[in-house]
């Protein structure tokens, strides 16, 4: 009797689990409202972390609820829109109240997502898939197609204003910026469609004898209540992300100036924040041999980095109070070229190693050093 009260009790405790995802979007709003405009000491700001960070994940699992529900291509939209907003939400909060000594966080914060996808996400994956199952396999023609457009994004939004001349400084014209955002929407839209209608083979995982798995198990899209359901708790979770992530922000400004290190890496963990769930679903599918599934994942994140957040910045810095600087210095355009290039070679063959993941890696590591000790 006493083992099957035992069992009814973990099983309800696993079911509480998979359930955190619906109290903490009101647990974040409830705490927003309770901190507004209010000093927090200490205890009460790693509290609010720990809830914003909650709110992020339970974000991004209820797009992804809604996703399932209207099906593609639509749901990548609303995957990808969700966490742009996140992250638009955590720049522009920390933007509107940094002034001049936060121009540079919109490309900082953009900046590290591409690096964190392409060598953070891509690494780690690759080096779990080749040691978990002999070789890491994907298709080439949809992960080169991927890395393509996020080089030209990342080339056009975050190198060019390093070398224009219309504004002093590494920024864009207004003219400029139009067009860089612009380009970057119609980018981004080609690239959905291109992987959600015409071209979807190209995106699905593949066996190690090259054949495209295109009848996987799915669970049953969610009823139209749960995705309803999932659609007012999305809500909730992204006013609750702005709300605390405003309320927060003067700490983390605070914490990194007190422990010496520079204004981006402000970016770095805004960064990491935001794509927490992304690595987690990456790392999953490639323990379970689905390596294009992870690659879709890192390279589209990027992307949507930049094809997204981009515009969005770019029409809030309208209102903002201090300038927009988006050119990259020259030791972090170094960096970015060696990953595209290492990159290129690592999907053209469409098979890697642990060498290639550790290559990656080795970047992505380089890339922190440099944040923290320029």
């Amino acid at each position: 009797m006493a083992l099957c009260d035992d069992r009814g009790m973990i099983t309800w405790l696993r079911s509480l689990a998979r359930r955190w995802t619906i109290p903490v979007p009101v647990l974040a709003v409830v705490l927003l409202i309770l901190t507004w405009h209010r000093a927090m000491p200490g205890p009460v700001i790693a509290l609010v972390t720990v809830v914003l960070a909650g709110a992020v994940l339970a974000a991004v699992h209820h797009a992804e609820v809604i996703a399932h529900r209207i099906g593609e291509p639509l749901g990548s939209l609303v995957l990808a829109i969700a966490v742009t907003v996140i992250e638009v939400a955590l720049i522009v909060t920390l933007m509107a109240d940094g002034g001049d000594k936060s121009s540079t966080l919109a490309r900082d914060t953009v900046f590290a997502a591409v690096m964190i996808t392409c060598n953070g996400i891509v690494g780690i994956c690759l080096l779990v898939a080749s040691l978990r199952h002999g070789t890491a396999v994907f298709n080439p023609e949809g992960s080169g197609a991927a890395l393509a457009t996020v080089a030209t994004l990342a080339t056009l939004s975050l190198v060019l204003p390093t070398f224009t001349t219309s504004k002093p400084g590494p920024e864009f014209s207004t003219l400029q910026l139009t067009f860089a955002a612009l380009s970057s929407l119609i980018l981004y839209g080609l690239f959905v469609t291109t992987q959600t209608v015409r071209h979807r083979d190209y995106f699905l995982p593949i066996t190690r004898q090259g054949e495209v798995i295109n009848n996987e198990d799915h669970a049953s899209p969610p009823s139209k209540r749960t995705a309803l359901i999932s659609l007012g708790l999305l809500a909730l979770a992204l006013v609750g992300v702005v709300g605390l992530a405003k309320g927060v922000s003067p700490a983390i400004e605070a914490g990194v100036a007190a422990a010496g290190l520079r204004q981006a890496v402000v970016g770095v963990i805004i960064a990491l924040l935001v794509l927490l769930p992304e690595t987690i679903a990456a790392l999953r599918a490639a323990r379970r041999d689905r390596v294009q599934t992870s690659l879709n994942l890192a390279l589209g994140s990027a992307m949507a980095s930049i094809g997204l957040t981009i515009p969005a910045v770019a029409l809030a810095s309208l209102w903002l109070p201090g300038p927009l600087v988006l050119g990259l210095d020259p030791v972090h355009m170094l960096l970015l070229a060696l990953t595209v290039v290492v990159a290129s070679l690592t999907v053209v063959p469409g098979r890697a190693t642990p060498l290639q993941g550790g290559v990656h890696l080795v970047l992505f590591a380089a890339y922190l050093e440099l944040a923290i000790n320029p």
